[in-house]
């Protein structure tokens, strides 16, 4: 981190560079270690692509041609797996519960099972609301 700012270290960045696309042609490309740690720093914050700082990480149109380009051709998904699969099986594994699915009974949502009468019907008594 650079002043709250995202950063690669040398070691952090000389594990994911191996995985980098090398067959650019044209005009030299600008660092990537910059690009990507900006490209990081948008999606950590949630903000926009304009809104990275210039003067840290270049031109926000840099940071997003390089993001759309590199998704298209499939980099993040292959620099992701690579690196996971580099250090071998994880040693625990978490399952957050927001990915077990649950029937849409379960939530009550639009859709739900069979509407249950109201206890004034069931009990006799006339119900509470009017039509």
């Amino acid at each position: 981190m650079r002043d709250g700012f995202f950063w690669f270290s040398e070691a952090q960045f000389a594990r994911i560079s191996p995985h980098l696309p090398r067959d650019t042609r044209g005009v030299a490309r600008v660092d990537d270690r910059r690009v990507i740690s900006g490209i990081v720093h948008v999606l950590q914050s949630g903000g926009r692509w304009r809104d990275a700082p210039r003067d840290l990480y270049g031109p926000h149109k840099t940071l997003y041609n390089r993001f759309v380009r590199w998704a298209a051709k499939g980099v993040w998904a292959e620099t992701f797996h690579a690196l996971a699969v580099e250090d071998g099986p994880p040693v625990v594994l978490l399952i957050d519960s927001s990915a077990v699915r649950a029937h849409r009974c379960a939530a009550g949502g639009k859709g739900a099972c069979a509407p249950k009468p109201s206890a004034a019907v069931a009990a006799g008594a006339p119900p509470r609301s009017m039509r």
